[in-house]
């Protein structure tokens, strides 16, 4: 079964799924990877998402390729840009910024990237790619030079997820970036899921138990952290708890 239809089948049944994103900008060396790693499959975290707005290392394959090596779990890119491709993941999320007006991050870099996936066995993901202000300017806001959706106008952030369906996107991303403040809203999130019937997935600021509960009862079909996992490895369990218990 694909990843995609993995999600939707989760969707269709009321299962939830965690995933921890790796920015390999920080990681330091491989025995890192390692570790991340086997806690991830301790956990039982469903999935992995590598990239980032900005890499300034060279080691993205690298750390893809101890990924691998040491567990089983899927791995999915979450790319910052054409250059975040790696035969050694299993999917990648074409991401589509449709909460900005960057035409680059709308088609652009997707037209650069296509050959270059034409030539891999990635399953291609299309999705739809929301910034939302959580607190603090991102990285990805900078580098994306837009704009993000306000926090308290989840109707923006319906329509605009709702379009992205039409358009054919099989995802729905809802991201406060990394270090974000606090999460995206549960009126917002419930609010899209209401408005649409793809996979919903949400990132960013989720530092608690509670807050993950709170975004899977909003209609969340997957959560995505990582500074908090940065921060407190250990995190990852008590997450993995409100996959069932929320």
């Amino acid at each position: 079964m694909s990843i995609l239809d993995t999600l939707q089948k989760m969707r269709a049944t009321g299962q939830k799924a965690l995933s921890v994103l790796i920015d390999p900008d920080k990681i330091t060396d491989l025995a890192e990877v390692r570790r991340i790693a086997q806690l991830v499959h301790e956990s039982r975290t469903d999935f992995i998402l590598v990239g980032g707005s900005l890499l300034t290392t060279d080691h993205f394959n690298l750390v893809i390729q101890e990924i691998r090596k040491s567990v089983t779990i899927p791995i999915i890119l979450f790319p910052g840009s054409p250059s975040q491709i790696s035969r050694e993941a299993d999917a990648i999320l074409f991401l589509s910024l449709i909460s900005g007006r960057n035409p680059e991050l709308l088609i652009g870099q997707h037209v650069v990237a296509a050959p270059t996936l034409r030539q891999t066995n990635l399953e291609i993901i299309p999705t739809g790619y929301m910034l939302v202000d959580c607190g603090r300017p991102t990285t990805a806001s900078y580098i994306s030079q837009t704009f993000p959706i306000p926090w308290n106008k989840p109707e923006i952030a319906a329509t605009t997820a709702l379009a992205g369906e039409y358009l054919g996107l099989k995802c729905i991303y809802l991201d406060g970036g990394s270090g974000a403040e606090k999460p995206v809203s549960a009126e917002m999130i419930a609010q899209v899921r209401q408005t649409v019937q793809v996979p919903i997935i949400v990132g960013g600021g989720i530092r608690h138990e509670d807050q993950a509960k709170e975004i899977y009862a909003a209609g969340a079909d997957m959560i995505v952290v990582g500074t908090a996992f940065e921060e407190e490895p250990e995190l990852l369990f008590a997450l993995a708890q409100s996959k069932t218990n929320w």
